[in-house]
């Protein structure tokens, strides 16, 4: 089945290079270009995409306020929103009104290619940079509920081993960690294959959609350091 594709961005090279990307993949068709937020719902409305990769920066209409007013007319179109900002509140912007993913633009094809599919098929995703800030700020509002008196209360750790095998639990951290796939596999020795076979299976054995839901699961079931 054909994932179609609409890419609105004010930055003709950079369109164009996502474009290029995309269309490597068999199953995804780009359907349709804009260079700023003023023209999504006439592009949503004229070619009807599955998913729309939205630039948060630009002049006349912002990616934010573009994917509001979409999301309420369309709301089954899902949106991907790209930007140069990793700052939590900008993502959690996003992804309230409506986005299903926040990708920075220093990613690379695996990452784009895997975040539209991932979207596409219902989820969620987030670059993993973001996902670790995310995590940090998730780690400070623990941390505040925690204190009590003047002391910290440890957490204790406890891998999954009822659920996960080791190097799935190994896979697991690094996604808290905030690695990408290259990056795990990278640092555990193993092909980019192998790693996200290790994903499939965790989110399988988790019973998650997505990367961002297991690790914020593996987070609350103290599964996972932060750190």
């Amino acid at each position: 089945m054909t994932t179609k594709i609409a890419i609105i961005d004010d930055h003709q090279l950079f369109r164009e290079g996502v474009k290029r990307i995309l269309e490597f993949e068999e199953t995804f068709e780009v359907v349709a270009e804009g260079d700023d937020g003023s023209e999504t719902l006439k592009i949503v409305e004229e070619h009807r995409p599955d998913v729309v990769i939205m630039d948060i920066n630009m002049p006349q209409v912002n990616g934010i306020q573009a994917t509001r007013e979409l999301i309420e007319q369309y709301p089954d179109t899902k949106v991907i929103i790209l930007s140069i900002h990793d700052d939590e509140n900008y993502v959690t912007h996003a992804l309230q009104t409506g986005a299903s993913g926040y990708l920075l633009k220093e990613m690379d094809a695996d990452a784009l290619i895997e975040a539209v599919r991932v979207v596409a098929e219902g989820g969620s995703y987030l670059h993993p940079k973001v996902t670790h800030n995310l995590v940090n700020e998730y780690r400070k509002l623990a941390a505040g509920v925690a204190r009590s008196g003047s002391y910290l209360q440890a957490v204790e750790i406890r891998r999954p081993l009822h659920l996960l095998t080791r190097r799935e639990c190994e896979v697991l951290q690094m996604l808290a960690d905030g690695k990408s796939n290259r990056g795990i596999g990278e640092a555990l020795f193993i092909s980019e294959k192998t790693v996200k076979n290790h994903v499939s299976n965790i989110l399988q054995k988790m019973n998650v959609n997505d990367r961002t839901q297991a690790v914020v699961v593996a987070i609350k079931n103290g599964w996972v350091e932060v750190r």
